[in-house]
């Protein structure tokens, strides 16, 4: 008994380093060696190692390697428990039929009932033709299985080689999406299908590669340059995520605040900066990872540390667009809110806005559909939420940008603000356009009344003599009022109005 034991193991070891070879020719990791990296030290626990497909079609049944192509399981990952299954593209080429499937919905489903994040390695050829309808079932299965955890754990997929026709879509219901920059790729119809159909000639990384997906589709939220990096990723993340959507985010009482805070404001309103220097220097030291950094630069997201605090931001960029609200802004940063108010994690929002991205194109591509999804978000969110007007907050944008109307919890300003419908030189050429136009000087006059509304009307002393301001700071100020904010909201306790769920504008 032992004897046959220790066969069907050898067995296993003999194929892993057959996995290693190939997949070391192709500048990769095999799946066992990503999991090695991904766990603790000694800390990965696998299970069904010993599954094997039962299908006798077209030969099928002279392969039967040991584990089906799909190594799960778990263990520790920064001293927690973390589910985990990765895909063996040097087994059948990773392909996916039904005893695969099998393994990676068991190992999600006792994540979700033991409240632990999933993290799923991806490498794989797609369905196994060979299998049938029964590889189709299998994916349908996983689908339901990500549907079904979205909101009670963490889920983080990563691709780390080919990805393509149904099997996309499990990354895309999960939370955070990997990419390696020069072997990995997501498309739902490869390049021959689009050329056959469309008559377009055009390559994996074009079609989907980790650019594409980085910078125009939004699908991929990190992209790195290689499988090591990419699990380093992975393992930084979940530093800031709770286990489930039960508990709060880890603190951390160790974090050093940043160096001597340095305004990169600068005092022509018209001119832009780079919000990513603000919020280096009021989070604390190095805590800041941003989501998606290269799609829809014109808003920030990310998470960071308050006094050891995780929290999420989100920031208007005046560098890209003048931080302009378009769609792809809308749906990243919604996105990114539903997550944080899922698993707890309080929102901060750094504000400097113009208004909506105009033109014909934005309406007709749906900004009305997709900025409302922002504006949901925002108001159906019950974390604490706090914001900080930077310079300017501008029209239906106020509004939106976690305004004290959508249920902020607390709201600053810097003292330069401008809160109003629109900019005091819009404004004025609306309200005074015959003054101005009959004027001796219309240029001049048109500078005299935007001086007179900036002062009556868009400064942050009228918001806060209604309220809608809780307290004008200083801007070295931020960092020391974010804090206390994070630390008196912590405690926070409301809940939605009683439904099966909201109708949020898809």
């Amino acid at each position: 008994m032992r004897e046959l034991l220790e066969a069907k193991r050898q067995k296993i070891r003999d194929n892993n380093k057959k996995s290693e070879q190939s997949q070391t020719e192709k500048s990769k990791l095999s799946a066992r060696q990503r999991l090695t990296q991904l766990f603790d030290a000694g800390h990965f626990m696998e299970i069904n190692a010993l599954a094997t497909h039962q299908c006798h079609d077209f030969d099928m049944q002279e392969k039967q390697p040991a584990g089906d192509g799909v190594i799960t399981g778990y263990g520790y990952v920064n001293g927690r428990i973390t589910y985990a299954y990765a895909q063996d593209f040097a087994v059948i080429g990773g392909s996916l039929g039904r005893m695969h499937a099998n393994k990676i919905v068991r190992v999600m489903e006792l994540a979700r009932k033991n409240g632990a994040p999933i993290v799923g390695l991806n490498d794989s050829g797609g369905a196994r033709i060979q299998e049938g309808v029964h590889s189709l079932a299998g994916y349908a299965d996983i689908f339901y299985a990500n549907t079904k955890a979205s909101g009670v754990i963490p889920q983080i997929t990563a691709i780390m080689g080919p990805c393509a026709g149904g099997a996309v879509y499990s990354p895309a219901l999960a939370d955070f999406v990997f990419m390696t920059r020069q072997n990995s790729f997501m498309f739902l119809t490869g390049p021959e299908v689009v050329k056959a159909v469309t008559g377009e000639d055009i390559s994996f990384d074009d079609l989907g590669g980790s650019v594409v997906h980085g910078s125009k589709s939004g699908v991929a939220h990190f992209v790195y340059d290689s499988d090591e990096d990419i699990i380093d990723g992975i393992r930084q993340l979940l530093t800031y995520l709770p286990q489930n959507n039960l508990e709060d985010p880890p603190s951390c009482e160790s974090e050093e605040p940043p160096p001597e805070f340095r305004n990169p404001v600068p005092d022509d309103p018209g001119l832009p900066y780079n919000m990513h220097q603000l919020i280096e220097s009021i989070v604390d030291s190095g805590s800041f990872m941003e989501v998606q950094p290269e799609f829809a630069a014109n808003i920030l997201t990310g998470f960071a540390r308050f006094s050891g605090f995780v929290t999420g931001i989100v920031a208007n960029n005046p560098s890209h667009l003048a931080g302009v609200l378009d769609i792809n802004s809308s749906i990243k940063a919604a996105r990114f809110i539903r997550f944080c108010d899922a698993f707890n994690i309080p929102v901060v929002s750094l504000i400097d806005v113009p208004g909506f991205l105009p033109g014909s194109a934005q309406e007709h591509n749906g900004v009305i559909r997709n900025g409302a999804k922002l504006l949901y978000a925002y108001c159906e969110a019950t974390v604490p939420k706090i914001g900080v007007i930077i310079r300017k907050a501008y029209g239906g944008a106020y509004c939106v940008m976690s305004s004290k109307h959508v249920g902020a919890d607390m709201n600053f300003a810097w003292p330069g603000a401008e809160i109003a419908v629109m900019g005091s030189d819009g404004a004025c050429n609306i309200i005074f356009r015959k003054e101005i136009a009959n004027s001796e000087n219309p240029e001049a006059r048109r500078k005299e009344l935007a001086a007179g509304y900036r002062e009556k009307f868009a400064n942050p002393y009228v918001a806060a003599g209604w309220g809608y301001i809780d307290e004008v700071i200083l801007p070295e100020e931020t960092r020391e009022r974010l804090c206390a904010a994070i630390a008196a909201t912590l405690g926070k306790r409301e809940t939605n109005p009683d439904r099966k769920h909201g109708n949020i504008p898809l």
